[in-house]
């Protein structure tokens, strides 16, 4: 087939592409023989530069709900600086590719930190405002970026989605594409098509076939053993309960408690919190099965909360908050019941979010995270590439550290 057959075009709202291209391209169902193994970031012909396959079980950020929850809701929108440019990759007019993305006026809201480089570009006197961002908005997770569909030539689709970024980049006189939380693999794959690779790293928790969480537990040092089960008892000393609430248990009650928690929370960490009181109503019509809130009560009250969303593998949390503090109330709520829940539901991984070296002595370890960069201008390219070559070998050396740091047991303790 052509490359001269596939047509490329960007629209301005997830509502413009029907549900079910999106998803058949976000999440194609996996092939129910090779189950196994569905957590590698790529495929097995994946280990040179081909383009990543995305079939590795289902990913709800990347689902139409979850993009038209986001962008309905007024949470991403051209009005706060998220203004849709979704790419579509089309074949004999049937769309076979798909980018989310969103041309951006500021840096907020994407955990892949690059203010550095715009103060720098501006005070050359550059604009680096806007610039084009693929990503699922406000979420620090990984999951597929270059979502393609089944049955169609993946590297075909995926060379047609990267040179249809750096194309749109120019159409919209954007300095830069940045495609952030992306598999290894795609990141691999767009290093091929002029984009630079970036690392950083998150803390992740694994499951490692346990039957409880006093299985996981026991995997632990002594010290490490103790001071968590002193924090979950503190946590709840005050006559604290915890809840499980999914599906239909989620009453528009529970989000009215959950978003003034968030509010509270997000006040105080962001200033002006990202996501509205109506993204949750949505979220909780469409796709409430993907949702796990954590909630904790007090004398009849809800008092916090953590929002996490149901992955075929993996629990990705996402928000908390609160309106009563109690001491080790935030760990419970949000790390020690996103384990328990993963343990009892076989999950394999718990993805806690971005940054939090305090994880670390929860169980949960660094994992390194994925990023490409497409940078118009040849001399800031050049100078955030070298200063990315540095900053690639410091997120692995500082893994290594972390990981032998960790909380679990070593053969000399058990001398």
């Amino acid at each position: 087939m052509a490359s001269s057959e596939i047509s490329l075009e960007a629209v301005p709202s997830v509502s413009d592409i029907p549900a079910e291209d999106w998803n058949a391209c976000a999440n194609p169902r996996p092939n129910p023989d090779s189950l196994e193994g569905l957590d590698t970031l790529a495929s097995p012909n994946a280990a040179g530069n081909s383009c990543a396959d995305p079939r590795v079980g289902y990913n709800p950020f990347v689902s139409h709900a979850f993009f038209s929850a986001i962008e309905a809701s007024g949470s991403a929108t051209a009005r706060t600086g998220w203004g849709p440019r979704h790419l579509l990759a089309k074949i004999d007019g049937k769309i076979a590719g798909i980018v989310p993305c969103y041309l951006k006026s500021h840096s907020q809201g994407e955990y892949v930190f690059d203010r550095g480089w715009a103060d720098a570009y501006e005070r050359a006197g550059g604009r680096y405002y806007p610039k084009l961002q693929a990503s699922v908005p406000f979420t620090p997770a990984t999951g597929p970026r270059l979502l393609i569909r089944d049955g169609v030539d993946m590297d075909l689709v995926g060379t047609a989605l990267a040179s249809g970024l750096v194309a749109l980049c120019g159409a919209t006189k954007a300095s830069s594409v940045h495609v952030t939380f992306a598999r290894e693999a795609e990141q691999k794959f767009l290093a091929e098509h002029e984009f630079l690779q970036r690392t950083d790293q998150q803390f992740h928790w694994h499951n490692e076939g346990y039957g409880s969480f006093e299985d996981f537990l026991a995997t632990l040092n002594s010290r490490h053993r103790k001071a968590i089960k002193r924090e979950r008892r503190e946590a709840l000393a005050a006559g604290v309960t915890i809840h499980w609430l999914t599906g239909s248990d989620i009453t528009e009650e529970a989000w009215d408690a959950f978003f003034e928690f968030y509010m509270e929370t997000g006040s105080r960490k962001w200033g002006r919190p990202y996501l509205t009181r109506s993204f949750f109503s949505l979220i909780g019509e469409s796709m409430a099965k993907d949702v796990l809130l954590v909630m904790a009560k007090r004398d009849g009250r809800w008092i916090a909360g953590a929002i996490n969303f149901i992955g075929s593998h993996t629990l990705f949390g996402r928000n908390w908050g609160a309106v009563e503090h109690h001491p080790f109330l935030h760990f419970e709520v949000c790390y020690y019941q996103a384990i328990d829940f993963a343990i009892r539901h076989r999950l394999k991984t718990v993805e806690a979010g971005a940054q939090g070296e305090h994880k670390i002595a929860r169980g949960y370890l660094p994992q390194t995270t994925y990023s490409a960069h497409y940078i118009a201008d040849p001399g800031l390219r050049h100078a955030i590439a070298d200063y990315l070559k540095r900053e690639r070998a410091y997120v692995m050396e500082a893994g290594r550290e972390l990981t032998e740091a960790g909380p679990f047991r070593k053969p000399a303790d058990d001398a």
